[in-house]
């Protein structure tokens, strides 16, 4: 793909469905117009993190040929939505949240001129306070509907998405099979499983080091929560300068299962080398110092503020056992950091045991069971899930704990796993995401997965697009993911104890 002026001739099919509901119109202003300013502050937060695919910055490419278009709202929700159809259309459709923001990114051109069509939606505004993954797949069902309706039913179907597109893929494939035909999430997160390990990490923090300062159910707004912010961030900075504030930081990090290279900015952050005990506690200092309670860590608080009530919670959780389960390198990292300041590390296991513990409320536990919330690991259409090594927003280990998951229901025929070694959130390149949508393409065409390790993964990359970066390595896990849920018929119904 030639980077030059562009130059795309396009045919465009306005309002196909909007004229048909003018009836709605007042309404659909009301509905848009209300969220303006929570929108801002969620797009805000967003930038924070290293998220270029999801920005998708239109780039100038030069691609010859005709393809249709329709850009429109969905009625009554008021979502907007794009598709696009090549002139030479080769059957495959691929379905993403975020593409009316993607639309001309890199990737999406490039799969166009390929040959793919391509559609999906914006995410709904308003969703930092109203967020709900099982609306978002409507919103995708209906634009597949309209799809289907003006351009027939596609040969194939690829569900494909990044962040909360991810979360969205990975629902798909377990609850609407006989809408698609193949599933690409990317660093998607599973909204309980996140809440409750990124409190983990925090929960050692309060015990070992700030009892006094909050964990759980924090304000999303200036001033309140900016002063939370600066009293934690004085505490761990003033922890970092001892021996023992050093070896408890590398504790909450090993025990959260949370990244030590994953820290928030607009430029690469060097990675650790794991071997070196002090280089990697130094990264877990800088990766910690952006996981704090802040504005910009709005994640958790958002789930919160959707499922009207407390979401994490650590009743009967064995934080001697989560160490255990953490990666094996961050655990020589803590036994040595412990030696060095001369404490006992069962000791301070023990007195993490002891603290009050957090628990969760029965209606948000409600909200987040409904399908399409939440995941089971029971994909029913082939599934390739990818992520990120150095994801300080999802984190990579909850990646595992689905493969976990679905291993032990006896899915994994439907599921492969693969990661890229990059820092940021949904920081993948052009030849990562062509190999996966290739692999996928073999899987669903034959019905038997090719091989997915990272040498035939990065050849696949480099064939698309032999001048990028295609980084797909062998990634080393924790031991054992430690907040796989799957809510029970009573956590359904509200009544979990």
């Amino acid at each position: 793909m030639d980077l030059k002026n562009a130059s795309i001739i396009v045919k465009e099919r306005k309002g196909v469905v909007g004229n048909l509901f003018m009836v709605c119109f007042f309404w659909m202003i009301i509905i848009i117009g209300l969220p303006k300013l929570v929108y801002s502050q969620e797009k805000q937060a967003e930038q924070t993190w290293h998220i270029p695919d999801l920005k998708n910055a239109p780039v100038n490419v030069h691609i010859e040929m005709n393809y249709e278009e329709i850009s429109d709202t969905i009625p009554i929700r008021g979502t907007k939505y794009k598709i696009r159809v090549p002139e030479n259309w080769n059957g495959i459709l691929i379905s993403d949240l975020d593409y009316v923001k993607s639309a001309n990114s890199k990737r999406n051109l490039y799969l166009l001129e390929q040959g793919y069509a391509l559609s999906g939606t914006q995410r709904r505004q308003g969703r930092v306070f109203n967020y709900d993954p099982a609306h978002e797949i409507h919103d995708i069902i209906s634009v597949l509907d309209i799809f289907e309706n003006t351009f027939g039913k596609p040969k194939s179907i690829i569900q494909l998405g990044c962040s909360g597109g991810g979360t969205i893929t990975l629902a798909m494939a377990e609850i609407h099979p006989d809408r698609i035909d193949g599933a690409i999430a990317g660093c998607g997160a599973t909204s309980p499983w996140m809440a409750n390990t990124h409190l983990d990490g925090l929960f050692v923090l309060q015990a070992l080091i700030a009892p006094e300062l909050p964990i759980a159910a924090l304000p999303l707004k200036n001033p309140e929560i900016g002063e939370i912010e600066a009293k934690w961030l004085k505490a761990i900075k003033e922890a970092q300068k001892t021996p023992e504030g050093r070896a408890r930081i590398a504790l909450a990090i090993t025990i959260g299962q949370w990244p030590a290279w994953g820290a928030r900015g607009k430029a690469p952050v060097l990675q650790p080398d794991a071997k070196d005990v002090y280089a990697l506690q130094e990264s877990m200092y800088l990766s910690l110092l952006t996981l704090l309670p802040s504005k910009a860590t709005f994640g958790t608080g958002m789930l919160e503020q959707a499922g009207r009530g407390q979401l994490k919670w650590n009743t009967g959780v064995d934080y001697k056992e989560f160490y255990e389960n953490g990666n094996a390198f961050y655990k020589k990292a803590v036994k040595k950091l412990y030696k060095d300041a001369n404490l006992n590390l069962n000791d301070e296991l023990e007195k993490i045991n002891a603290f009050p513990r957090i628990k969760s409320d029965a209606n948000a536990i409600k909200y987040w069971s409904v399908p399409g919330r939440t995941h089971i690991g029971e994909p029913k259409v082939p599934q390739l899930r990818i992520h990120t090594s150095g994801d300080g927003l999802v984190y990579p280990s909850m990646a595992q704990g689905y493969e976990e998951l679905v291993k032990e229901k006896g899915y994994d025929d439907f599921f492969r796993i693969a990661y890229v070694n990059s820092w940021g959130h949904c920081s993948f390149s052009l030849a990562e995401w062509v190999s996966a949508i290739k692999t996928m393409e073999e899987r669903m065409n034959t019905g038997v997965w090719p091989k997915t390790d990272p040498e035939t993964l990065n050849k696949l990359g480099k064939i698309a697009d032999p001048e990028g970066k295609s980084r797909y390595f062998n990634y080393q896990p924790v031991t054992k993911y430690n907040r796989a849920w799957s809510p029970t018929v009573n956590d359904f119904k509200g009544s979990h104890d």
